[in-house]
């Protein structure tokens, strides 16, 4: 199925899909909060060192994944403007998503090694969105 959606098309569905990302581990926190009870609600920035340990590492995911993001979104932009048409951009696009969602499971999980496999692979895709499309762009 998506090989037969355009590159551009893919782009566009992996930045709302990395976008969505950003929150699932916040989901967990959320409920970690719940738990602690109207406090947590109240001041969650105070409570922070009585979430239990999934739960702050969920939290650092959730930063984490809005720091990526950013990266990420640009990359995907600047290859969706320059009409980067090419199934390397589709593999780094489809990448990211995969990889940003196993960064954060793998996280809360407190699987390091996993967790740092998935950054680079994560950062490199980003990467190879932004040269392709400054290639694209000199083309």
């Amino acid at each position: 199925m998506l090989s037969q959606l355009p590159v551009s098309v893919i782009l566009l569905y992996s930045i709302a899909a990395a976008a969505l990302l950003i929150y699932l581990p916040f989901l967990l926190v959320a409920y970690a909060r719940v738990q602690i009870g109207y406090q947590a609600l109240a001041t969650p920035r105070a409570v922070f060192d009585k979430l239990p340990p999934y739960a702050q590492r969920a939290t650092w995911a959730h930063q984490n994944s809005l720091e990526a993001f950013m990266l990420f979104a640009i990359a995907a932009l600047m290859a969706y403007i320059t009409g980067v048409h090419s199934t390397t951009a589709t593999v780094a696009a489809i990448a990211f998503v995969v990889a940003r969602l196993l960064y954060s499971i793998s996280y809360i999980l407190n699987i390091p090694l996993l967790r740092s496999l998935m950054f680079a692979i994560g950062s490199l895709s980003s990467a190879i969105l932004i040269i392709s499309s400054i290639i694209q762009a000199q083309s």
